[in-house]
């Protein structure tokens, strides 16, 4: 009986204090705080007209004027995943195909900051306005979805 009347002391004692503590955690869901992304597709134009999936071999992607290596020599790349900066309206990437053969995008974007919350503070909200680049391999780009986003919409085809 003893034991009993403890279990039931201990049950009406603990159950406020695990609650109390529940209750006071604060999980902040910042998923949507995730840093937004431009992809790229890689296409062809086949000699009828059609546009056909592509695949490069070897691709290394830079940010040019930093040290950062985006894609480090990735093989058989038919998609890609690039950021965009934050501090300047401009994003300069340098496609490297092999020792030689280089091609730079200058994408060209709005960074627009909007506040999402205390806890997840601001996102940067990305939309890109134009694409310039150089043809030594790259043939032509289409800009599909102008929102640079988190959700792997296509945002920009890369024809060779």
């Amino acid at each position: 009986m003893k034991r009993l009347i403890r279990l039931i002391l201990a049950g009406v004692l603990l159950c406020p204090a695990i609650g109390f503590m529940a209750s006071c955690s604060e999980e902040a869901d910042c998923s949507m705080n995730e840093r937004a992304m431009t992809n790229c597709g890689i296409y062809t134009i086949d000699a009828d007209g059609f546009i056909a999936n592509d695949t490069l071999d070897s691709l290394t992607v830079t940010a040019f004027g930093t040290d950062s290596i985006i894609v480090n020599n990735q093989k058989d790349v038919n998609d890609l995943t690039l950021p965009l900066r934050y501090t300047v309206d401009s994003t300069i990437l340098v496609f490297r195909y092999s020792r030689y053969t280089t091609d730079t995008l200058v994408i060209h974007h709005t960074n627009t900051p909007y506040f999402l919350s205390m806890d997840c503070g601001y996102q940067m909200q990305q939309r890109i306005t134009s694409v310039t680049h150089t043809t030594h391999r790259l043939d032509s780009i289409y800009i599909t979805n102008n929102e640079a986003g988190i959700y792997g919409q296509e945002n920009i085809q890369l024809f060779y």
